[in-house]
């Protein structure tokens, strides 16, 4: 065993020189995050399959532009997320104004004054709701012109994606690099409703239908051969969908899970590894790191990490 050493730390260090210090320091949560970026440097490396999930609310901050960044590089090629982080990033893509505020806001007072609350950031009720139904109309217009009435989620992203203009957009970077979104729960948002609209508006014209997902998912987890590395933030469905499919593969090789969920009420969003092994989720032999901490903390630190790693392409 290596001893537990006290690293220097400088002003100038650079984020390469930080991380080797977690190393040093090791003790609690610096070793789980050197480690999961070493296992992450690794797995992106040497696999084919290379899955990102993440919640909605990480999309309302900053974290959206380093999100599209890990895609658009093709770090990961198959992403599973919420109805709600397409809402975020497609409001954000077409000027809808995100603002920094506080936790400890009078929530009746934003209320009369026009705000939604997200944590500590500010939605103005207009930037929010009417720029993603705006937005799906223009999308739906595209949809019908194809003349198809059955479209999959990960068919329906990809498009809105090739018709957004900012480059900081998740949407944009994963059309581009070829990645494949899917989001299971895609009526639970401004997005899915906006869609159900508009398909009854137009007489029922086109259809959501999820089977051609799934369909996809199979083609993708039954036939991508070799090794498939997962980075998972934060739980619920995205993270659950991206283990559930990967048991049909005999399980993951590797993955980092990062979390400020626990284990202990049996929670999805709090199980540890560890405990995806007895279900096949992940393999035994697996390489496995769970991260405790705000992802708006720890997820800057995983990318700056790995961003320099060329991802498998077979």
């Amino acid at each position: 065993m290596e001893r537990v050493e006290d690293p220097v730390i400088r002003p100038d260090m650079t984020v390469r020189e930080l991380i080797d210090a977690y190393s040093k320091i090791y003790g609690f949560n610096a070793g789980h995050l050197y480690r999961a970026i070493e296992l992450l440097r690794k797995g992106l490396s040497r696999s084919r399959l290379r899955i990102l999930t993440f919640t909605a609310n990480l999309v309302s901050t900053g974290l959206r532009g380093i999100i599209a960044d890990l895609i658009g590089k093709g770090l990961f090629n198959v992403v599973i997320t919420t109805c709600g982080a397409l809402d975020h990033d497609i409001a954000r893509a077409v000027g809808g104004e995100y603002l920094k505020g506080f936790f400890e806001a009078d929530d009746v007072e934003l209320y009369e004054k026009g705000y939604h609350r997200l944590g500590n950031i500010y939605i103005p009720v207009e930037s929010y709701g009417p720029k993603v139904e705006s937005f799906v109309r223009k999308l739906v217009d595209k949809m019908e012109s194809d003349g198809r009435d059955k479209w999959g989620t990960y068919e329906i992203a990809r498009l809105a994606g090739s018709i957004i203009e900012d480059k900081r957009s998740i949407l944009r970077a994963a059309s581009s690099s070829g990645a494949y979104v899917f989001v299971p729960g895609w009526p639970d948002g401004a997005f899915g409703t906006s869609l159900f609209m508009e398909a009854q508006r137009r007489e029922y014209k086109f259809t959501v239908d999820y089977f051609i997902d799934m369909k996809m998912l199979s083609d993708i987890f039954f036939s991508w051969k070799g090794e498939a590395a997962a980075l998972i933030v934060g739980g619920g469905i995205s993270k659950h969908h991206a283990i559930w499919w990967s048991q049909f593969r005999n399980g993951l090789d590797y993955a980092v899970y990062v979390t400020t969920a626990v284990e202990y009420d049996g929670s999805l969003s709090g199980a540890h590894p560890r405990e995806a092994v007895t279900w096949g989720k992940i393999k035994p032999e697996g390489g496995r790191v769970v991260v405790y901490g705000d992802a708006t903390i720890i997820f800057p630190i995983i990318a700056a990490g790995i961003l320099d790693v060329r991802p498998a392409t077979k």
